[in-house]
């Protein structure tokens, strides 16, 4: 009898650092080998029941997300369990649009998970007075009564018009 020996796998490359002009999102990547061209089914019925269900439950299934799917059994996650408490009521009404639709779906499991996202770039502009409006609020804290009701708002002027001018001068 013959006794059985290790002979190492030869090293297959993936092509996933080929990053160029051939490979142009996500869906090319995974067309672009065969091992990664078995997910594709997968992710296109994943996607297609993802569609499904924000069409169902549009304003609560913004932030949720399919884990799985797997023996007619779906499980979301869900980022607090504020959204999943009111999702779990709506869960009747999810399962049954989503059989009408065609998906077996068994049961409905919630996973609470926290789901990192992008925060949204949110672009701001100084606001940039004209000198002759500067010149006025500047005047309005001269002329303003120096009563205790003004102080606050004197004060507030007068820092206003100082960090406009402090920060044209730059």
């Amino acid at each position: 009898m013959r006794t059985p020996t290790y002979t190492p796998a030869p090293r297959r490359s993936y092509g996933f650092y080929r990053a160029g002009p051939s490979v142009t999102g996500a869906t090319d990547l995974l067309r672009s080998n065969a091992v990664m061209a078995a997910l594709m089914p997968t992710v296109r019925r994943l996607a297609s029941l993802q569609k499904d269900c924000a069409l169902a439950l549009p304003a609560m299934f913004e932030h949720c997300d399919i884990l799985q799917f797997e023996g007619g059994q779906l499980v979301l996650a869900i980022p607090n369990a504020a959204l999943a408490a009111k999702l779990k009521q709506q869960l009747p009404k999810l399962q049954a649009e989503l059989e009408r639709k065609g998906w077996q779906i068994s049961a409905i499991k919630l996973k609470v998970q926290v789901i990192k996202s992008i925060a949204p770039i949110v672009h701001t502009r100084a606001l940039v007075l004209p000198e002759k409006a500067m010149t006025a609020l500047e005047e309005l804290s001269t002329v303003l009564p120096a009563s205790k009701q003004n102080q606050d708002l004197i004060a507030a002027l007068q820092r206003l018009v100082r960090h406009h001018r402090e920060g044209r001068s730059d």
